[in-house]
């Protein structure tokens, strides 16, 4: 077997074509054409010069598949629950729709299926969380989360001096490592905007922390060009058909 080849799904998420697990899916449906002709065998390589394209009927079932944006509340988890635990799925249900939808979908259960977050938010952490049927966005969101400006407010207790300002856009030290400067402005005495490209857990308590702030609340309010708008808080509305992440 030639050492430049590499198996069709992981080339097909490379290409943006869909998920690890859809790519899977549409190759044993027999929805993976390689040159022209379909493959269906599971764990097939390929060249990385040979043309891959998806059937018309997967692009129709990637068509159906929704992505919604919540505003999460705190104490909601983005990934499985625990005993005890609230996952923020649940929320999305036909009373928690905003009215602020424009989107024109009919809600239907079946959009609910398989529905998962696309990147993470913390449980004491409220604001935009992203969940999503589609593989693209959630590879997108996930594995090139880089990519993606976010920003967040953060409220804290006590004052903000100028030297806190220029210490948190600096960057601090963090278990021994400096953290990525972060744009960092003060809107008010107690809260600060933050605008970075890493969403590495906890970052923002742990940046505050290491510059003498306690943090009260955190609210990530963008993900790129897509904003948390005017949704209340625990409500949702479907990602609109102009809207790209």
């Amino acid at each position: 077997m030639s050492d430049d080849t590499i198996r069709l799904s992981k080339r097909m998420t490379e290409l943006g074509l869909c998920s690890r697990r859809e790519a899977d899916e549409f190759i044993e449906m027999g929805l993976v054409k390689v040159d022209g002709v379909v493959v269906n065998v599971l764990g097939s390589r390929v060249r990385p010069d040979q043309t891959i394209e998806l059937t018309r009927q997967a692009l129709a079932q990637q068509a159906e598949r929704v992505t919604v944006l919540l505003n999460k509340p705190v104490g909601y988890v983005c990934g499985p629950a625990g005993p005890g635990e609230r996952p923020a799925w649940q929320l999305i249900k036909p009373e928690t729709r905003s009215r602020v939808d424009r989107s024109g979908y009919t809600f239907l259960k079946k959009h609910t299926h398989n529905l998962a977050p696309a990147g993470q938010l913390e449980v004491d952490s409220d604001g935009l969380l992203v969940l999503t049927q589609d593989g693209r966005i959630a590879r997108k969101l996930i594995a090139d989360v880089a990519d993606y400006e976010q920003e967040w407010l953060v409220w804290v207790d006590g004052g903000l001096s100028e030297a806190v300002l220029a210490q948190l856009a600096a960057g601090v030290e963090i278990n021994g490592v400096l953290a990525k400067p972060a744009k960092v402005s003060r809107q008010s005495d107690t809260q600060l905007r933050f605008t970075l490209r890493d969403n590495t857990p906890r970052l923002l308590r742990r940046l505050c922390d290491a510059a003498g702030l306690h943090v009260a609340q955190v609210k990530r309010i963008r993900i790129g060009r897509i904003a948390l708008g005017n949704l209340d808080v625990g409500q949702w509305r479907y990602l609109e058909p102009h809207e790209r992440f």
